[in-house]
């Protein structure tokens, strides 16, 4: 019998997942998070450790790692996004990256997904358990979210949504 493995997601930069694409058209499944944010130490703990979760987005998506009040820099559609306004000496909160708010992430965490071709799909706000992250995964390698353009759209397919994750 095989040893268990610790099942981790192979996490990269935002630019390493771009360049990425060039070879190997992929979606991109972008963590956002700070260091001050609970939820999404939890959203770490609990939901990118699930092997489900792990599994899928391994297997599925370009998965990325962005610190949203970082110093990355960040090169996107002929423009290189910093956060100039960083200040190294604060605890706690610190002024927001470019990036994160040229995605309009408004909360942390935030899940953002692109499509093959790098161009921003939607941001989802706040923590998810497995199941709850399961739809937005399935929905968006899917492709089902080019249907989905209405209120009600979504409801029916969240209604009819059945999930495989466990916990």
């Amino acid at each position: 019998m095989l040893p268990a493995q610790a099942q981790e997601i192979n996490w990269i930069t935002m630019n390493e997942a771009l360049e990425a694409q060039k070879k190997e058209p992929k979606k991109i499944f972008m963590d956002v998070y700070t260091n001050w944010c609970g939820p999404c130490k939890m959203l770490d703990k609990n939901t990118f450790h699930n092997p489900d979760v792990v599994k899928y987005v391994n297997d599925n998506f370009y998965a990325v790692k962005f610190n949203a009040e970082g110093t990355e820099e960040i090169k996107y559609n002929d423009y290189t996004y910093t956060n100039p306004n960083y200040n190294p000496d604060r605890k706690g909160r610190n002024s927001q990256h470019f990036f994160a708010n040229a995605l309009k992430v408004t909360g942390y965490p935030s899940i953002v997904f692109f499509d093959e071709e790098g161009n921003l799909i939607t941001p989802v706000t706040g923590y998810k358990t497995p199941q709850q992250l399961e739809i937005y995964l399935k929905m968006v390698r899917e492709d089902d979210y080019k249907t989905l353009t209405s209120t009600e759209a979504w409801q029916t397919y969240e209604e009819s949504f059945v999930s495989t994750f466990k916990d």
